[in-house]
């Protein structure tokens, strides 16, 4: 667990609107393939991009997401952020909110891409919505452990995605890239190189290259970069 306070000092620029920076504090959970990020929060982000699905839900009062500078604002209660979806978020007053972020190489997260991935910023369906946000602001406010908090960030990625919270964080559908990211994470505090990644795929760098473009989205360095 991670105690946080965000201060977004950058502005976005945005004809007719107020601009105010995003801020808050709260909550940091990390695990295999995802993360929480849970507190209270105010004001509109930065125009922005990441590799993880993200699952951003209203814990209190509710938020809204556009994906085109000129667009007009969306209000959610929850919403999914597809990968690599460029958006901005604006919260008013206020709000307690969590966000989950999921890798979409993940068993989850590709059943979110399956729902959800062309469909751009999406509205999250209302019962699940309310119970794993029940869950989440109650277990926030008491003070539940750092093991539960990450339990119910899982159970709530898995409610959403129609899986097992159980199942394996790192199934894909491509076995060399199972081996290959089980080899990056092991050794992401050092250096890792593309060719080092190969021979754990048991390819030649050219063929993983395209492999690990056409499973993940990204590029080898991108993805390194996000999971650093």
């Amino acid at each position: 667990m991670t105690d946080i306070r965000l201060d977004n000092t950058s502005r976005a620029a945005t004809r007719g609107q107020s601009n105010r920076a995003i801020s808050g504090a709260g909550r940091i959970y990390f695990w295999q393939g995802g993360s929480l990020w849970i507190g209270q929060g105010q004001g509109r982000s930065q125009w922005h991009a990441h590799h993880a699905h993200q699952l951003a839900l209203a814990l209190d009062g509710s938020l809204r997401f556009r994906s085109e500078a000129d667009g007009s604002w969306t209000q959610f209660d929850a919403a999914i952020v597809p990968s690599h979806c460029t958006h901005e978020f604006e919260l008013d007053g206020l709000t307690m909110v969590a966000h989950l972020f999921v890798e979409p190489e993940s068993a989850q997260g590709r059943a979110l891409s399956q729902q959800y991935g062309a469909l751009g910023i999406s509205a999250l369906p209302a019962q699940a919505t309310r119970a794993c946000a029940g869950t989440l602001l109650e277990a926030y406010q008491g003070q539940a452990d750092a093991d539960f908090m990450r339990s119910a960030g899982r159970a709530a990625i898995a409610r959403f995605a129609g899986t097992d919270y159980t199942a394996d964080a790192t199934r894909a559908a491509d076995a060399r890239l199972v081996r290959a990211l089980a080899y990056i994470r092991s050794h992401v505090r050092a250096p890792v190189s593309l060719a080092h990644a190969a021979a754990a795929a048991t390819l030649s760098p050219s063929r993983f290259r395209h492999l690990f473009v056409q499973q993940t989205g990204t590029s080898f360095r991108s993805y390194l970069l996000w999971l650093r």
